[in-house]
């Protein structure tokens, strides 16, 4: 009896830090796992949504240069010479990959110059639609971590919510004593590990809508060139064959 009065004593005397650090030094071995896990996730959600920022703006801003060099006029075969000297671009690559598939037909047949057949036209098609997958895979690269993140973090938020209640649960019944001095330490943690779980998941759910939306009209914007370049083609093509 004697060791539960002193023990009560105790906690009403012993000053708690509610403070975010003194929360965090104060919390059980796996609440601080949890805070820890959902710090490093914020952590690496936000340096994804920098880079996601970044990457879209300069791909935009080169697509618009590229679509006005493109439509300006200019011989294919000369904007094909100047873009094997510019940077890796998904809109470039793309306008690459037409070109090339072009190119080795004509050195295919001698050299000479290639009229328009279907098996050609869908060999450009095909290898441009190729490319375009191939580059839309590495720009989508971590978005799987952000959808990953604003759908679990919550719940890894929620299980140091429980897991510190039953730490408070456990000293109400180790002191026998229900005032806020043995009840708050362990609602704090628990609660400051829920705000954690919202903090992590809240950007990444709307950076990952934000992003998906960019990506799938930037994907547009490509398979849009890939019909126009296609078209393009077929018209040159077919003014060839005229020709003849």
């Amino acid at each position: 009896m004697t060791s539960v009065v002193d023990a009560a004593q105790l906690a009403g005397t012993v000053s708690h830090d509610l403070s975010i650090w003194g929360l965090f030094w104060q919390a059980d071995l796996i609440v601080k796992a949890v805070i820890m896990a959902l710090l490093a996730a914020s952590v690496w959600c936000w340096c994804i949504i920098f880079q996601k920022m970044g990457m879209l703006k300069k791909l935009n801003d080169r697509a618009d240069k590229f679509e006005e060099a493109f439509w300006s006029g200019e011989a294919l075969d000369k904007l094909y010479a100047r873009v094997q000297k510019s940077k890796e671009d998904p809109l470039l690559n793309t306008f690459k990959a037409g070109m090339e598939e072009w190119h080795l037909s004509n050195e295919n047949n001698g050299g000479k110059k290639v009229t328009l057949q279907a098996g050609l036209q869908q060999r450009i098609e095909r290898s441009m639609a190729i490319t375009i997958t191939r580059e839309m895979d590495k720009l989508e690269r971590y978005m799987t971590f952000l959808a990953n993140t604003g759908s679990s973090a919550p719940f890894i938020g929620l299980f140091g919510t429980v897991w510190g209640i039953m730490n408070s649960f456990s000293s109400i019944a180790m002191t026998q004593n229900t005032s806020l001095a043995v009840v708050a330490p362990g609602i704090a943690e628990a609660l400051f590990a829920t705000a954690l779980g919202l903090v992590a998941a809240i950007p990444a759910v709307i950076s990952y809508n934000k992003f998906s939306n960019d990506l799938n009209r930037y994907a547009d914007r490509l398979e849009a060139f890939s019909s126009e370049f296609s078209a393009i083609l077929s018209r040159y093509f077919e003014k060839q064959k005229a020709a003849e």
